[in-house]
């Protein structure tokens, strides 16, 4: 992820954003799943490089690394 992924308690309530900007990785996320492209999201927000992209999935991806999911209980 090269450090552009970042965690800052002073930065979006502490959630992870890209390089320190106002950019948390769930927005990122959430323009991919509803079909955005990468090119278009760098149109969008001129500064967010293609890298920042491609961070916030590997980031995602590292998230599911998990042993097993389990209900919890309604």
């Amino acid at each position: 992820m090269d450090n552009r992924i970042t965690i800052d308690p002073e930065i979006c309530h502490g959630k992870p954003c890209i390089r320190g900007l106002r950019y948390p990785v769930e927005n990122v996320l959430e323009w991919l799943a509803s079909g955005m492209s990468i090119e278009e999201i760098l149109a969008d927000y001129e500064d967010l490089e293609r890298e920042d992209i491609l961070a916030t999935l590997a980031f995602a991806a590292r998230l599911t690394h998990i042993k097993r999911l389990e209900r919890l209980a309604a």
